[in-house]
């Protein structure tokens, strides 16, 4: 296992573990669908919860324990933990900057740009999926 992750933490649960790696498969369905219907905003900000939660499932079954702080505050905890959550921390890092353009910011986005948010929102559930079922087991999604 590796060392405990710098920052705010609370500790997390397999079973919590679980429960972020449904959500994140929710919010990428959501991101999927938003994606299909037109609507790149619905789809940005689901991809982008997506990956919140995709990175605090693997956070919470590596080291049992989830970034309480900011949301960038998580990508620090995957690099930390290496191996397959720096990959992650890398599609997190991407989307992170999104958060606020599709829920706050009045400008449209662009479908390039939803496009490549549930791409990245795809990939880092995939590896939140894999990691938990190497790790928790067969049950483990």
């Amino acid at each position: 296992m590796t060392t405990r992750p710098r920052g705010k933490t609370r500790a997390a649960s397999t079973a919590e573990a679980k429960s972020y790696l449904q959500k994140s498969k929710e919010f990428l369905r959501a991101s999927s669908d938003s994606l299909e219907l037109g609507n790149y905003t619905a789809a940005t900000g689901n991809a982008v919860h997506a990956a919140i939660s995709a990175g605090d499932a693997i956070s919470a079954i590596l080291t049992g324990s989830v970034s309480q702080g900011e949301h960038a505050d998580a990508v620090g905890q995957l690099e930390n933990i290496g191996g397959d959550a720096r990959s992650a921390a890398r599609q997190l890092r991407q989307l992170l900057p999104l958060k606020a353009q599709a829920e706050y910011d009045s400008s449209p986005v662009t479908v390039a740009v939803a496009r490549r948010a549930v791409t990245a929102a795809d990939r880092i559930v995939t590896i939140a999926d894999r990691v938990l079922r190497k790790t928790a087991g067969p049950s483990g999604g």
